[in-house]
């Protein structure tokens, strides 16, 4: 889904005083008394978590240990032992972007690869991130601060407008602990009010083995987002909340799916890679190119995105 030139000045500074002194200019005159500073008010005291939510965290750093163990999780975004062509380019993003992992039913999502058609955002992406209490306040700034400059690369990328908002919000990512996440549903219904009952529940209720999720809608039948909503768990460490927050911003694009053949990629539920990739980032470059337009199904749009491969990586079939 971071001084030398200070200390170079204050150097210069002292050295003028000394030479001032040195050649009897007058004498500064004593520094005033220090003044006392109000010491900062402390931070609240965060909730108490429920023995779940603790349980979870200690789960999510084995998951976490275990899976760097294994060589997965990697963090290079171009690897030479994955190189990819343009024909594997076009039908990784035919795969990824023109189907479905999940088909909306009365009874909620079921997780059924669907074919699709191509779905991007037409206005502005303006993405607020909303903490749980039990969040800390350093963790609060620091995932902030990857968020913005995320949001930063993908807008370069896309051509699109991405950015943070702290107001008027069309893209809402909730990071949030087990119990926190279970009393969303009023939040839930407020922002995304086309939700049936068991698509709330299949938000506030995730299973353990689902790290994270989004929910991208399209108003009647058009083809543009207009909203998403996506959850991430507190409990995750480090690494594995950034993987998500990487996935699941950039599956809010347009990106739903995943695919078994995408490598090197976060769309790929083996998780062998943490964070965007080069591959990935081409992917959104194709489906931001003007040339493809919401609403077309895979096969209007795969000759645009063979040409458009073959010109991102001059042909390398």
């Amino acid at each position: 889904m971071t001084t030398g030139r200070r200390s170079l000045v204050l150097r210069r500074g002292c050295a003028a005083l000394a030479l001032g002194v040195l050649f009897g200019c007058a004498v500064a005159p004593p520094p005033p008394a220090p003044v006392a500073v109000p010491r900062p008010a402390p931070a609240p005291a965060l909730p108490e978590p429920s023995s779940e939510s603790l349980a979870l965290t200690a789960y999510y750093a084995r998951v976490q240990a275990d899976l760097l163990s294994q060589g997965l999780l990697r963090t290079d975004g171009q690897p030479k032992d994955a190189p990819f062509t343009d024909t594997m380019l076009t039908e990784n993003f035919i795969r990824i972007a023109l189907f479905d992992e999940y088909r909306r039913t009365s009874g909620g999502l079921l997780a059924q690869e669907t074919a699709s058609r191509l779905r991007r955002w037409a206005e502005p992406v303006r993405l607020q991130v909303h903490f749980g209490a039990s969040v800390p306040q350093s963790r609060r700034a620091t995932d902030r601060a990857r968020i913005g400059s995320y949001l930063a690369r993908l807008s370069q990328i896309t051509g699109h407008p991405i950015a943070l908002a702290d107001q008027g919000a069309n893209f809402h990512l909730h990071v949030v602990n087990e119990d926190e996440r279970r009393a969303l549903g009023p939040v839930i219904r407020s922002t995304l009010p086309d939700l049936s009952t068991p698509e709330v529940a299949g938000l506030t209720n995730l299973p353990r083995s689902t790290y994270c999720i989004v929910y991208a809608l399209s108003e009647g039948v058009s083809s543009t987002y207009t909203r998403a909503f996506a959850v991430v768990r507190a409990e995750h460490p480090d690494l594995l909340r950034l993987s998500c927050m990487h996935e699941e911003i950039a599956q809010g694009l347009g990106l739903a799916n995943d695919s078994p053949l995408a490598r090197p990629s976060i769309f790929n539920d083996d998780e062998e890679f943490a964070l965007l990739t080069r591959q990935d980032e081409l992917m959104l470059k194709i489906l931001y190119d003007p040339a493809l337009q919401p609403g077309m199904t895979a096969q209007e749009a795969r000759p645009v995105v063979r040409a458009i491969a073959a010109r991102l990586l001059g042909g390398a079939s």
